[in-house]
């Protein structure tokens, strides 16, 4: 057993260099502020699922604002209770609590849409890598000239009056480490720097100002200029598509538009425009 090797089986949080742990006190300085969204910033080196720790502190009363991030997660999850694994230390895996009473809930289906256009903007402007979104809540990158999904966003309700926002970001994972063929990396993609503090604060500092606009506006996706962001920074649109919707049933058709629900509307062949809510959506290669 190699050096490297044994102090991997030790867990040291210091076994790859090449990921070294957050600086939790730096980040503290620099996100959380009298008058700011962001209330506490709390990095825990391993947990389940920084999602279902924030719903459970949501139910005990915990106000808005507290950012939880793992160096590591075991049972991350996604849409569709889809699992998220990395190595410790290879991405952003964190959640937010959000309580944001002056929307009306009719609206709040807006947050992992919006989350999705801060995390593209924070990311572009930090690690030099243009992250397209995927209908609903993925996150794409380019590597290799094929199109990869590089994160996920989870949105959960936590009682009547919050909602716990999960964001997973692959920022260091080499080749050899994906978990799937499709999956891709800031690193592969070209990222200009990989240092997670830098793309965290940059990430939380854009959501902070998105939602600011969306909350102002009373969740107004079109006055708050959210709705128009989404669509010019959406892949999925112009895209042929299928889409699988509860209940077994499938539509195929042109992705056209992001309505004021955030629903994806789809055209089929057959010249009916349908509005898709819930559903797991694919894109389709054109022959």
């Amino acid at each position: 057993m190699t050096p490297r090797d044994a102090s991997d089986a030790n867990g040291s949080r210091w076994s790859d260099l090449d990921r070294p742990p957050l600086n939790t006190t730096a980040l503290r300085r620099a996100l959380v502020r009298d008058g700011g969204l962001w209330s506490e910033v709390e990095v825990v080196q391993r947990t389940g699922s920084t999602n279902s720790d924030l719903v459970a502190r949501a139910a005990a009363g915990k106000g808005e604002g507290v950012v939880l991030v793992a160096e590591e997660q075991t049972t991350g999850r996604g849409r569709l209770d889809r699992r998220w694994t990395a190595p410790p230390r290879s991405g952003l895996f964190f959640s937010v609590l959000l309580r944001p009473d002056e929307v009306p809930v009719a609206r709040w289906g807006w947050l992992p849409l919006l989350t999705g256009v801060a995390v593209a903007t924070g990311l572009a402007r930090s690690a030099g890598v243009d992250t397209a979104l995927k209908w609903p809540n993925d996150l794409l990158v380019t590597v290799d000239g094929e199109e990869r999904k590089a994160g996920g966003i989870l949105a959960e309700r936590a009682g009547e009056d919050a909602v716990v926002v999960g964001i997973g970001v692959n920022v260091s994972l080499r080749a050899e480490e994906l978990p799937v063929p499709q999956a891709g990396s800031l690193a592969l993609a070209g990222a200009v720097s990989t240092d997670r503090d830098p793309l965290l604060r940059a990430v939380l500092r854009s959501l902070e100002e998105w939602y600011g606009r969306w909350r102002d506006a009373g969740g107004d996706p079109a006055a708050s200029g959210l709705q128009e962001a989404y669509a010019a920074g959406c892949a999925t649109l112009g895209r042929s598509v299928r889409a699988e919707l509860p209940g077994g049933r499938s539509l195929v058709g042109e992705a056209v538009a992001v309505d004021g629900d955030g629903r994806l509307v789809i055209a089929t062949r057959e010249g009916v425009q349908e509005p898709v809510g819930a559903g797991d959506v694919v894109h389709l290669r054109l022959t």
